[in-house]
């Protein structure tokens, strides 16, 4: 049998990399751990650390498509954080002009949690803990 025994990383393909890197980093609190500019595919490369666990490849490429979202595309659909509390997470980011959806209870687990997006539109859960 296969033995996975984590999630090694999350690769996220921006149309603006210094955008999301600042958002990344300085809206959600991400560390950048290492940054590379590939001149052969025009491309650059950060690794982001969250908790100092190395967590998300940031990449830019030129010109990449839009990914769909909307309505519930095939795929993947979210990353989801886990926070302490909900409220506050959603107030501090109000205070860096990030808009979520309103709190919502899961019905299966009774957990706040809500919704918001990156700079690109890639689908973001908060989820208390």
């Amino acid at each position: 049998m296969l033995q996975l025994t984590a999630i090694h990383h999350i690769a996220i393909i921006a149309s603006d990399y210094q955008r999301s890197k600042a958002f990344y980093c300085d809206v959600l609190g991400f560390r950048l751990m290492s940054e590379v500019y590939r001149e052969a595919r025009d491309s650059w490369k950060g690794d982001l650390a969250l908790q100092d666990r190395y967590t998300i490849e940031l990449f830019s490429f030129p010109e990449p498509p839009a990914r769909v979202s909307h309505p519930e595309a095939c795929g993947l659909r979210h990353l989801a954080f886990t926070v302490p509390d909900v409220a506050a997470a959603v107030a501090t980011l109000a205070d860096k002009g990030v808009v979520c959806e309103p709190i919502r209870i899961d019905e299966l687990t009774g957990k706040p949690c809500t919704f918001f997006a990156d700079p690109d539109g890639l689908p973001l859960e908060l989820y208390q803990a």
